[in-house]
This record gives structure tokens, C-alpha cells and sequence, in this order.
């Protein structure tokens, strides 16, 4: 019990549209601080900012700027100890860095790999490097996923404080690529993996990327939306398959077998996150309104 009576145990906040994308912020001066990406089916979409107000025990809209095309992801920087700049990144037509100020949010950088040409595929997913932070990797329906590399530099005048340029770009996949994710193997900067439309789970290392190695294949080739590492174990990873009920746990050690499959729901699985604080738990969600 606290001097000001109990605490709340539930926040609540209502954005003025369909949430489709949303991250905590993991930096020690920003705490209970969320990024919320609109789901608007036109062009001009929104990403607000909001944090909690620990006076009032409200969630309250710190910003918000406009972002073309709704966000299929968004991310704060993993900066724990808030040493780098406060940045924000958001996947959709293009991978782009943002920087968080008190009173406004502005375009650091926007990260296009096809300079050569009008169209631009678009980009599922991103992950951003917990070990490097300076690494981002997106993953795109064009078959590929490229690896980006930030550059900071001191502000001179209004002069953006960062920029990137393509560290390396492969075709991942035969089909779409629709998730990548960094894992903490090997010392956490060079080992990802990516799931596609053709139904597969491939590793690579940035050091070695004449070759992948096919991790899981889908039985029937259904396409696999998205996938997730263990948090306190590296060999274990979850994924899960367009319209599927389960969830299929990996082992990198024992590839193209399943360890478990996680089948309590009673409709497709739409979201997975490991617990950051034990290799053996994790949550799930699905279109029925449950967690598993």
C-alpha cells in the first residue's frame, strides 16, 4: 500500500483509431512509455506516443506524427541504459528512424534500397539488433531481407544525426518474406533467422551468407507469419502458420523436428512473445479473445 492508497492494476488507454502496431520503450528515463501504430485502410496514418502519468494513473498522448501507410511494425531503439539517442523505428513502404524529442518526433533517416526504381516492395517486419544496435534487419515480399547499418554523427544544426546505408541484402526466401528476428546465439549480432510464404524457417549468419540452413518446413507448405526467439535460451525458437491454431517450438540443434506444439486454441493464432525472464514460459493470443 502506497501513501496515495492502492495502486492501479489495470491502465487503460483508447487510441482514436484501430491499434495495429505497438512497443515499450525499454529505456530507464522513459518508464511505461508506448509506441501505438494506426490501422487506417488509406494513405495518411498515425503513430502516437503515449506514456503514463504516475500522478494521475492515466495513460496520456505524449505525441503524434503522421506516418505514411499503416506501420507493420514499430520499435523502440534496445537501449537499456540510455546511452544511445532516443530513436524509433517503423516498417511499411520503408524502413524509417525517427528521433523522439520532448515536444516533437522527427524523420531521422528513411532507408530505401531500391533508389533505382519508382517501386518500392513492402516491407512485413524489421528486427533491431540488441547486442549492436547500430544493425536493423527488415524483411520484404519482394524474397529478400536486408541487413541495415545506422550511422551517428554530431548534430550540426538541423542536420539529421543519423543515416544508413545497406550492409548487405539476400534473397532469403522463394516466396515472401514475412518476419526476421535477430538471435542472441554467437555473441547476438551476426545469427537471424526469417519465415516466408514458403512455408520455412531459415537461419543465417552475417558472416557466412554464401549458405542458410533450412530450420523447419511446414508440412503443408502453409505460409509462416511470424516467428520468435527464447529470450534465455538461444537454440529454442516459436513460429506459427497462416490461419494455424498452434504454435510449433523449434530446437536449432534438432532441425525440421519440432520439439512441441502449443494446440489450446480454438482459433488462429495471431501473436507470440517469449517471457524475458524464463526459457520455459511463453505467451500466446488468438482470434478468440484468449491468451494461451
Amino acid at each position: 500500500m502506497s501513501l496515495h492508497g492502492k495502486r492501479k492494476e489495470i491502465y487503460k488507454y483508447e487510441a482514436p483509431w484501430t491499434v495495429y502496431a505497438m512497443n515499450w520503450s525499454v529505456r530507464p528515463d522513459k518508464r511505461f512509455r508506448l509506441a501505438l501504430g494506426s490501422f487506417v485502410e488509406e494513405y495518411n496514418n498515425k503513430v502516437q506516443l503515449v506514456g503514463l502519468d504516475e500522478e494521475s494513473s492515466e495513460f496520456i498522448c505524449r505525441n503524434t506524427f503522421d506516418h505514411p501507410y499503416p506501420t507493420t511494425k514499430l520499435m523502440w531503439i534496445p537501449d537499456t541504459k540510455g546511452v544511445y539517442p532516443d530513436l524509433l523505428a517503423t516498417s511499411g513502404d520503408y524502413l524509417r528512424v525517427w528521433r523522439v524529442g520532448e515536444t516533437e518526433t522527427r524523420l531521422e533517416c528513411l532507408l530505401n534500397n531500391n533508389k533505382n526504381s519508382d517501386f518500392c516492395a513492402p516491407l512485413t517486419s524489421f528486427d533491431w539488433n540488441e547486442v549492436d544496435p547500430y544493425l536493423l534487419g527488415t524483411s520484404s515480399i519482394d524474397t529478400t531481407c536486408t541487413i541495415w547499418g545506422l550511422e551517428t554523427g554530431q548534430v550540426l544544426g538541423r542536420v539529421n544525426l543519423v543515416s544508413g546505408h545497406v550492409k548487405t541484402q539476400l534473397i532469403a526466401h522463394d516466396k515472401e518474406v514475412y518476419d526476421i528476428a535477430f538471435s542472441r546465439a554467437g555473441g547476438g549480432r551476426d545469427m537471424f533467422a526469417s519465415v516466408g510464404a514458403d512455408g520455412s524457417v531459415r537461419m543465417f549468419d552475417l558472416r557466412h551468407l554464401e549458405h542458410s540452413t533450412i530450420i523447419y518446413e511446414d508440412p503443408q507448405h502453409h505460409p509462416l507469419l511470424r516467428l520468435c526467439w527464447n529470450k534465455q535460451d538461444p537454440n529454442y525458437l516459436a513460429t506459427m502458420a497462416m490461419d494455424g491454431m498452434e504454435v510449433v517450438i523449434l530446437d536449432v540443434r534438432v532441425p525440421c523436428t519440432p520439439v512441441a506444439r502449443l494446440n489450446n486454441h480454438r482459433a488462429c493464432v495471431n501473436g507470440i512473445a517469449w517471457a524475458p525472464h524464463s526459457s520455459c514460459h511463453i505467451c500466446t493470443a488468438g482470434n478468440h479473445c484468449e491468451d494461451g
